[in-house]
């Protein structure tokens, strides 16, 4: 325990002084670097020309979808006699991973990037041999010195072996290069700065996976073989992320996208949040899974598909974006909502925005024509007095009295049992989160 301590506070100073020496306006370097030219505005409906009606069921990203799974009983009894080291134990953030990677969500990877391929992923956003675009290294993490190249071991969770890894590299990572180059800082302010330095052990392993099984989870998970199969096969699909209980202005949100111009008519959206771990004061994920079944139960509309996604966050920003963009066209999406500052976050002493409103769209904006993804950029609505639910230029535009209420205070009526607008939540989910404050 105290060697771990000590290994953390060494990671925490490291990152501190690392700070101190690379510019706190966020950078990514290579190809991931933002392109403040592309436009960025939802007002005037820009889109790209051209590009309306692509084909529903998008190719897999790089060309073919991945399947590690073994099935065959025999198969997987081999599987497991290559294994020479005791079993690893994971934690729910890997077993995310793991799942992830075998059943072809971060297609084309076939495991855990060794160092090459992780360190190439970092400055270029890059796979390394294809030069597919990816958007945030994928690796696995442990304390273990006897898990070295040449090594064949176990991945256990809770008491599943969710797969055997043929580990083909083990290194000690730069966390601080690592954290500036995939969220563009280094100070522990950062969510995924903190969970790389105090979450993350100090070595990384890397190598091909076989898959055995997948996690027993409350909430179900299609593979992306069988997401696509259950979606239609003539319509656009249009992709909506979220890490948090559906509200009605993200409800708005979504079902208008279906309507943008580059969305052709008749198209459905596939609802799909994570449930896996997020940033530290965030709902857990089973009570979120909670939330969308009611409203999916209250709702009941054929435009609106659901499935659910054992991911876990890194609050990246723009480049996590392109990383669900890609995970999403691998599910089979040909659309890909982007709201402003997608996986943003703030800091946990000052409570600024670490990105700009719009950095995600734009690195979104910026990649979409070789993701082969279409972007539909969130629209900017509020509540009115006059009008409902509506956009903020059609309210600015008729001088409409904007109606608003704010989380703090929605948290606040939660607790405190008083009523809550059902112009702001839905009734069935408001009654799942009371159950749960």
């Amino acid at each position: 325990l105290v060697s771990v301590m000590l290994v953390r506070r060494t990671v925490a100073l490291q990152l501190h002084k690392a700070a101190a020496a690379i510019p706190k306006a966020q950078v990514f370097s290579g190809s991931a670097t933002l392109s403040a030219s592309v436009p960025r505005s939802i007002g005037g409906n820009t889109f790209p020309v051209g590009m309306r009606g692509m084909a529903a069921s998008a190719k897999p990203h790089g060309g073919k979808l991945v399947n590690l799974m073994v099935t065959d009983h025999k198969e997987k009894e081999a599987a497991l006699k290559k294994c020479n080291v005791p079993e690893m134990v994971l934690s729910e953030r890997q077993a995310c991973d793991v799942e992830l990677l075998t059943t072809g969500a971060f297609s084309p990877l076939d495991g855990f990037m060794n160092e090459d391929n992780w360190s190439h992923c970092l400055n270029e956003m890059r796979l390394l041999g294809s030069n597919v675009l990816f958007g945030l290294p994928v690796v696995l993490d442990t304390d273990r010195e006897d898990l070295v190249a040449g090594k064949t071991v176990a991945l256990k969770f809770q008491d599943q072996v969710l797969a055997t890894l043929e580990i083909q590299s083990a290194w000690k990572p730069d966390k601080a290069e690592e954290c500036h180059k995939s969220y563009g800082f280094t100070t522990l302010e950062h969510p995924g700065v903190r969970m790389i330095a105090m979450e993350r052990k100090h070595i990384y392993i890397g190598g091909k996976l076989t898959g055995l099984g997948t996690p027993k989870r409350v909430y179900p998970v299609l593979p992306p073989a069988e997401l696509r199969e259950s979606l239609p096969s003539t319509k656009d699909v249009v992709a909506f992320q979220c890490r948090n209980p559906i509200h009605r202005a993200h409800y708005e949100l979504f079902i208008r996208a279906l309507d943008a111009p580059n969305v052709e008519k008749g198209s459905v959206v596939l609802v799909h949040p994570t449930c896996g771990p997020t940033q530290e004061d965030d709902i857990d994920g089973v009570t979120r899974f909670k939330t969308y079944e009611v409203l999916k139960a209250e709702l009941k509309d054929p435009r609106v598909h659901w499935a659910y996604l054992p991911y876990s966050m890194h609050m990246a920003g723009p480049r996590e974006a392109i990383q669900h963009m890609l995970i999403r066209k691998n599910y089979g999406c040909t659309h890909f909502i982007v709201g402003r500052d997608m996986a943003g976050c703030k800091s946990s002493m000052s409570g600024k925005d670490f990105y700009g409103q719009y950095d995600a769209q734009d690195m979104a904006k910026k990649h979409s024509k070789e993701l082969d993804m279409q972007v539909v950029p969130s629209l900017d609505i509020l509540y009115t007095q006059e009008m409902g639910y509506t956009t903020v230029d059609v309210a600015n535009e008729k001088g409409l009295k904007p109606v608003k209420l704010s989380g703090t205070e929605f948290r606040r009526k939660l607790r405190a049992g008083e009523e809550i607008p059902e112009w702001f939540a839905f009734k069935s989910v408001v009654e799942v989160l009371r159950k749960s404050v």
